[in-house]
């Protein structure tokens, strides 16, 4: 089974504001970004259980079919800068959408 970051360009992920990160998924060409998006792999509450927050705290977790991206934000289980937070920018939170498994929908 492969991977999301077989499958998307980019996978990034930064501060939207002090108290929620963004996260971004873009694929460079149609089919991949139609074969993830259709594979549900990518749920709310995926996302709730790698980032350890409630399914409430994922504010925002669907596609955006003109630029063949999928959006998700979350609420920072630690506001930016505030004691134990170790990524004041919050461009090192990609990393466990990298490794989401996306079945083969034939």
């Amino acid at each position: 089974m492969a991977k999301l970051i077989d499958y998307a360009q980019v996978i990034r992920s930064k501060n939207a504001g002090p108290f929620e990160l963004t996260f971004d998924i873009m694929f460079e060409d149609r089919d991949n970004y139609e074969r993830v998006k259709n594979s549900g792999a990518i749920t709310r509450e995926l996302v709730s259980e790698l980032y350890r927050v409630s399914h409430n705290e994922v504010l925002v977790c669907r596609p955006y079919d003109p630029a063949l991206a999928i959006k998700i934000t979350i609420r920072r289980p630690i506001g930016s800068g505030d004691f134990g937070e170790t990524d004041v920018y919050g461009c090192q939170q990609h990393v466990p959408l990298t490794q989401i498994e996306i079945p083969d929908v034939g």
